[in-house]
């Protein structure tokens, strides 16, 4: 053997854990094909490396969850202090309706309001994963709960309009984080995109009904379907060019902003359509004289501006397409 078995023992720690040269390493394989006992010590050191790394990992994960349980009993801790503390007013109101002999009126108006706070500082202490949506879940519910209570005592008839102008509301800023949070992805899968444009025709059309119905007028259905059918279709055809053709992402954005920009000019035109019965095209004006003047310039710089800008994202997005092709087919 050209090397001692001292030398390589010395070698073998840095062997094993790659830390060596390569030649020391070509030193250390040819001495351990001629070596069976330090071939055997090899095999030694390795083990024991491993039984080591086991021994820091299981204490690693025994550090963690003790930390975990430490920490969400600090927060169930404080989640209850906060709880008692945001349950003085309530027994206060309740002490005062009883002494005053005013029964229980107001109170159950402050006892769903105070499940507004308890939603925003509370849930979050208290749920263990996913705080974000369960906060929204019930901030959500507490205020639909304080809508309800309000409308019995005040005697009104406005819960469902202010219910689903709620929902509506809520959804545009949160339903992204509701369908991407754990409870929810894990269900839907794929369908994020799809769950959150039906959300938002959904609950947007169960806010006109209502309001439709507490109006009572004729002409409501007309003027709801004239000025929201365009949006909807933009919302619609957005999602359809996202979700369904396997084109690059920039010829998408080019598609987009057409159909955005196409939308947006014939706008005015559907809704002139359904009111009067008569085509209506922008004119090209170009100036700011009249109201209609104004309308139709805005109306043709997004549609030019649209269409420019479509077609720089679209050359871009046929070039990356055809670069890629080339990279696949040399692979």
């Amino acid at each position: 053997m050209k090397y001692n078995c001292d030398m390589i023992a010395d070698l073998l720690p840095l062997y094993i854990d790659n830390a060596c040269s390569p030649s020391s390493a070509e030193i250390v394989e040819q001495h351990l094909s001629e070596c069976e006992a330090c071939t055997k010590l090899c095999e030694d050191m390795k083990k024991s490396e491993i039984m080591i790394d086991r021994s820091i990992a299981k204490e690693r994960d025994e550090v963690l969850t003790k930390q975990a349980k430490f920490f969400k009993r600090r927060s169930a801790i404080a989640g209850c202090i906060i709880g008692a503390i945001l349950a003085l007013p309530i027994l206060i109101c309740l002490i005062v309706n009883l002494a005053t002999g005013a029964g229980l009126t107001w109170f159950f108006i402050v006892l769903a309001a105070m499940f507004i706070p308890t939603s925003l500082i509370v849930v979050p202490l208290m749920a263990v994963e996913d705080k974000f949506f369960w906060t929204i879940i019930s901030f959500t519910a507490s205020l639909l709960l304080l809508l309800g209570v309000c409308c019995i005592y005040s005697g009104g008839d406005w819960f469902l309009i202010a219910a689903t102008s709620v929902l509506f509301g809520l959804s545009i800023p949160f339903m992204p984080f509701v369908v991407t949070a754990k409870p929810v992805a894990k269900r839907i899968g794929n369908n994020k995109l799809l769950l959150l444009v039906s959300t938002y025709t959904i609950t947007y059309l169960l806010m006109m009904i209502c309001i439709g119905i507490k109006d009572g007028s004729s002409d409501f259905v007309k003027y709801t379907f004239a000025y929201s059918i365009m949006p909807m279709l933009f919302m619609w055809s957005l999602f359809a060019i996202i979700r369904l053709p396997k084109w690059h992402g920039l010829i998408k954005a080019a598609v987009c902003i057409l159909v955005s920009a196409i939308i947006f000019f014939f706008n005015d035109t559907v809704v002139l359509l359904i009111f009067n019965s008569k085509l209506y095209i922008p004119a090209p004006a170009f100036n700011f004289d009249t109201y209609e003047n104004i309308n139709g310039t805005l109306c043709w710089s997004v549609l030019i501006a649209g269409v420019m800008l479509s077609a720089i994202f679209g050359t871009a997005g046929l070039i990356k397409s055809k670069s890629n092709n080339k990279k696949e087919i040399s692979k």
